[in-house]
C-alpha cells in the first residue's frame, strides 16, 4: 500500500482512524459497510476526557458517601401521602375554583373535563413524631421514623406525563439520552468496591397500574459505557449472562479473557477508541462478579430479627421487600447509588383500593431500610430518598365518584421524602395551598433537588461538567440550587 504519514501518536483523533482505515481498505462502500460492522463505534466522534473534574475528586466534604432511591414508579397521590388537606373535606364535590387552577395544561385524560369536582382522601391522616410530621394511615411504619425523615412537599415539574417526567427525575432532562444520575456519580467519584458496579438497580412491581420501566433511565447516555446502572434481576440469575458455560472453569475462563483483552488491546493502539478499555474493563468486571453477586444477594445469612424488621415479603425474591433489604446489604458493599423502582402507582381509577396495596407494598420494608442503616451507624452517610415522578390532582377524574375515584397526573405540586446524609431528620419543608394543587412556599424543583443530592456527596453540581459535541453538559443543566435549609 506504500509509505503513509502517521500524525503523531499523543492521541488518535477520529480523523486519523478514518484515514488509516482508509488507507487499508479499498474505499468504497463495502468497505464502509465493512468497517462499521467490524468496529461498531468507528464514527461515533472523538473520545471525550472530562474537562473539569478528575475521577474520584470531591468539590467539598461529603455528608454521604452513597445513595439508596427508592423511586416510587406510577406517582403516588401527595394527598394520601404526606400533604393533608382538610380543605378538601369540607368542599368536597365543588368545583376547583379556576383562579387556582389557572388555566394548567392537563393531560389528554382530564383535559375535555367541564367540571373539576374536589376530592379529599378517603384515607385518614395522623400527625408523628416530635415533628409533628402528617402521614396518611396507608403508611403506620413510615409514620414511626417520622423524625428521620424530612418531607418536602413542594417538589414540582414540567413533565405532564410519565415517560418524559420520570426520564427527568432520572437524568435532568426530559429528552432520552442523557446521563442518569447514578452515571453522573460513578462518572464523579469513581467505584468503591472493584467487585461490584458503583450503580445498581433493582426493580419490582405492585398490582397496581404500571407504567413501563425502560433501561434508558439506567443509561450512561454519552458518558463511559463503564457507568451504566447494572440491572439485578430475582431469581437464580441476577445479571443475565454472567453465568460461564458448562464446562468452562475458572482458570480457562481467566486464560480467554487474557487473550480477548491482549486482542482488545492492539484494536486499541490501532483506532484509539477508548470504549475499547471500557470493554475490556467491563469483561473483567463481569469476571469479579461472578463470585461477588451471588454472596451479596445471599440473604439467608440474614438474622431472624433483620427478616421480622423488613417483613416476611423480603425472603420473596423480587419483591420490593427483598430488594430493600438487597439494597442495604449492596450499600455495605461499597455501591454508590442504588436505584429501586417499584410499579404501580398511576391510580387514575379505583385509588383508594390500589394506594392500599401499593403501601403495603413498601411500607413496612422502606421504614425497615432507614432503622436497618441507623442501627448500623449508615445512615448518616446514605441518603436515603423515596417518592414518585409528579404529584396527582385534588379533583375526580372523569364523573364526581367518592366511592370510587381516580386522580389525574399533577406536576406542580408533590411530595417526596428523604432521610440521612446529611439531610436534617425530622423536618417538614415547602408547602401547598390549601387545595394541595399550587406551591405556596420554598418550591424545589427537579434540577434543585438534583443539585443537592450531588451537594451532600461532595460534587458541586455546575463543576460536575462533561464535555460532548461542543457542549458542557451538567445533571442540573443550567439551573439548580441547593436547596441549603434542608441540610443538616
Amino acid at each position: 500500500m506504500g509509505h503513509h504519514h502517521h500524525e503523531p501518536k499523543e492521541k488518535p483523533s477520529l480523523k486519523v482512524n478514518r484515514r488509516h482505515f482508509f488507507s487499508q481498505l479499498s474505499i468504497g462502500i463495502g468497505s464502509l459497510a465493512l468497517g462499521s460492522l467490524l468496529i461498531p463505534d468507528l464514527f461515533k466522534g472523538p473520545s471525550n476526557e472530562a474537562k473539569a473534574l478528575g475521577l474520584g475528586v470531591r468539590h467539598f466534604a461529603p455528608k454521604a458517601k452513597r445513595i439508596i432511591y427508592l423511586f416510587q414508579a406510577g406517582a403516588p397521590s401527595q394527598l394520601e401521602t404526606f400533604d393533608h388537606k382538610p380543605t378538601l373535606r369540607k368542599r368536597m364535590g365543588e368545583d376547583l375554583p379556576e383562579s387556582i387552577r389557572n388555566g394548567q395544561r392537563l393531560t389528554g385524560m382530564t383535559a375535555n373535563q367541564d367540571k373539576f369536582p374536589l376530592m379529599p382522601p378517603k384515607i385518614g391522616f395522623q400527625q408523628h413524631g416530635q415533628s409533628g410530621t402528617w402521614i396518611s394511615d396507608f403508611f403506620p411504619y413510615t409514620a414511626k421514623i417520622a423524625d428521620e425523615i424530612t418531607v418536602i412537599r413542594s417538589m414540582h415539574t414540567e413533565a405532564i406525563n410519565h415517560d418524559p417526567a420520570i426520564t427527568f427525575f432520572q437524568t435532568g432532562s426530559q429528552i432520552s439520552g442523557r446521563p442518569c444520575m447514578g452515571s453522573w456519580l460513578s462518572y464523579g467519584l469513581g467505584s468503591e468496591n472493584k467487585n461490584l458496579p458503583s450503580f445498581v438497580v433493582l426493580t419490582s412491581r405492585g398490582k397496581g397500574n404500571s407504567q413501563g420501566l425502560y433501561a434508558k433511565l439506567w443509561s450512561s447516555g454519552f458518558l463511559d459505557s463503564k457507568h451504566q446502572g447494572v440491572l439485578l434481576r430475582s431469581g437464580k440469575d441476577p445479571v443475565l449472562y454472567l453465568n460461564d458455560p458448562e464446562g468452562l472453569s475458572r482458570s480457562d475462563k481467566r486464560h480467554l479473557l487474557d487473550h480477548v483483552s491482549s486482542l482488545n488491546k492492539l484494536h486499541h493502539v490501532e483506532t484509539g477508541d477508548d470504549e475499547i478499555e471500557s470493554r475490556i474493563a467491563q469483561y473483567e468486571m463481569a469476571y469479579r462478579m461472578q463470585m461477588s453477586v451471588p454472596d451479596v444477594m445471599d440473604i439467608s445469612k440474614e438474622p431472624e430479627h433483620i427478616i421480622k424488621l423488613y417483613g416476611e415479603d423480603c425472603q420473596v425474591p423480587g419483591t420490593y421487600a427483598a430488594n430493600a433489604l438487597q439494597a442495604r446489604r449492596l450499600a455495605e458493599n461499597g455501591v454508590r447509588f442504588i436505584q429501586l423502582y417499584h410499579q404501580g402507582w398511576d391510580q387514575h381509577g379505583n385509588l383508594h383500593e390500589e394506594m392500599s396495596g401499593q403501601a403495603k407494598d413498601v411500607d413496612q420494608a422502606s421504614a425497615a431500610l432507614v432503622l436497618d442503616l441507623k442501627q448500623r451507624g449508615m445512615l448518616e452517610d446514605t441518603l436515603v430518598i423515596w417518592g414518585g415522578e409528579f404529584g396527582r390532582g385534588n379533583y375526580c377524574q372523569g364523573k364526581f365518584n367518592p366511592d370510587n375515584y381516580g386522580r389525574d397526573h399533577h406536576p406542580r405540586a408533590f411530595s417526596i421524602w428523604m432521610a440521612g446524609g446529611g439531610i436534617k431528620p425530622g423536618l417538614n419543608y415547602g408547602q401547598t395551598d390549601e387545595f394541595g394543587y399550587n406551591v405556596v412556599e420554598n418550591p424545589v424543583h427537579i434540577n434543585d433537588f438534583h443539585a443537592t443530592l450531588l451537594h451532600t456527596m461532595g460534587l458541586d453540581h455546575e463543576q460536575l461538567i462533561y464535555k460532548y459535541q461542543g457542549r458542557r453538559f451538567r445533571l442540573t443543566d443550567v439551573a439548580g440550587h441547593v436547596v441549603k435549609d434542608i441540610l443538616a
